[in-house]
C-alpha cells in the first residue's frame, strides 16, 4: 500500500491532525507552526493522490481512505517511537533535555526542592516541567517521566509508589470555624468531579451537609486561592494549604482521605542516566 512509502515525518503530520482535529491543535502538539502544517498536509495528499481529511466546519474528520491507513500509521509510530526511546535510553551523558509531567499543584508546591537541587548538580540538563489534568502519554515520549494520584495501567511502564500525600480543611485565617456535621453558613470551595473520583471532596461534603459547594475548579491553586479570599472551605494537600499563610488548617479530629502518589516512566528509558539521576534524587527527597 501507498502508506509503505510515507515518510516518518509524513505519519506524524497524519497522526496529529487525525488525533487533534484542527490543524491549529496538531501544530501545537507537534511545535509546528499552523501554516507549516497545511502546507505539509497538502503535499501529502498530493504525494499519495488521496484525500486524507474531510474539511468540515468543525475541524478535520478521517475520509474513509484516512481511516483504512491510520492502523497502519499507529503501527510506524509505534516502531519509530520504540526506536527512539531505546536509543535514548542507551544515553550515558548527564545533559539533555528531561520532560517531567504532574499535576500543578505537585509541580508548583514539591517538585521545586528536587529540581532545584537536580538544577545544581546537572547543569547541563534542561528540564521541563508539564503541569495540569492532560495525562501525558509516555509511550509516545509526551514526557520521560510523570507523577500520577492512580496507578499506570499503561504496559511498559516502570512505577513505584512514591508517597503517601496528606490532605487537609482549610478557610481564610480570617473565617470563623465551620461547625462539623452542620456547615450552615460556610460554602464549600472543591475539586471539579467530571474529571475522577476524589475521596477528600466526599469526605469533605460529608462533614459539611450544610455546607453547599460555591465554587468548582479542576485546579488546586485556584481552589487555595479562593479559599484565602473568604468564599469557602477547602481540601487542599498539605503542601498547598501549609505554605499559603492567609489560609489555615481546621482541626476536626481526623484528617481527609490520603492519596497516594505514584512515579513512572517507559522501561526503555530506563537506562538514561539523566532520568535515573533524577529518579534517584526524588525517592532521597521524597520516597517512603
Amino acid at each position: 500500500m501507498w502508506v509503505s512509502a510515507m515518510e516518518w515525518g509524513d505519519v506524524r503530520i497524519f497522526l496529529a491532525i487525525a488525533r487533534n482535529g484542527t490543524l491549529g491543535a496538531a501544530a501545537r502538539a507537534l511545535r509546528l507552526s499552523h501554516p507549516t502544517m497545511g502546507r505539509r498536509l497538502l503535499a501529502l495528499e498530493a504525494a499519495t493522490g488521496q484525500v486524507l481529511f474531510q474539511r468540515t466546519a468543525e475541524g478535520f474528520v478521517l475520509t474513509e481512505e484516512g481511516s483504512a491507513i491510520l492502523p497502519l500509521a499507529e503501527q510506524m509510530e509505534e516502531g519509530a517511537l520504540t526506536m527512539e526511546r531505546r536509543l535514548a535510553g542507551q544515553g550515558q551523558r548527564l545533559e539533555g533535555t528531561l520532560r517531567v509531567s504532574s499535576a500543578d499543584w505537585f509541580g508548583a508546591y514539591v517538585l521545586p526542592p528536587v529540581i532545584a537541587e537536580y538544577a545544581r548538580e546537572y547543569p547541563h540538563v534542561e528540564i521541563e516541567v508539564l503541569t495540569g489534568t492532560r495525562l501525558f502519554n509516555l509511550a509516545q515520549r509526551e514526557a520521560d517521566l510523570a507523577f500520577r494520584i492512580v496507578p499506570f495501567d499503561a504496559p511498559d511502564i516502570v512505577q513505584r509508589r512514591l508517597l503517601h500525600m496528606q490532605y487537609g480543611a482549610y478557610v481564610a485565617r480570617s473565617s470563623a470555624d465551620p461547625v462539623v456535621g452542620d456547615g450552615e453558613g460556610h460554602r464549600l470551595v472543591v475539586m471539579d468531579t467530571s474529571t475522577g473520583k476524589f475521596p477528600d471532596i466526599a469526605w469533605l461534603k460529608d462533614r459539611f451537609p450544610g455546607a453547599g459547594a460555591v465554587v468548582k475548579s479542576n485546579n488546586r491553586n485556584v481552589q487555595a486561592q479562593m479559599c484565602a479570599m473568604g468564599v469557602g472551605i477547602a481540601v487542599l494537600p498539605r503542601p498547598v494549604g501549609d505554605q499559603n499563610p492567609e489560609i489555615r488548617r481546621l482541626d476536626l479530629g481526623e484528617d481527609p482521605p490520603q492519596r497516594e502518589v505514584w512515579m513512572g516512566y517507559h522501561r526503555d528509558l530506563r537506562r538514561l542516566q539523566r532520568l535515573r539521576a533524577f529518579v534517584d534524587l526524588t525517592v532521597r527527597h521524597l520516597g517512603v
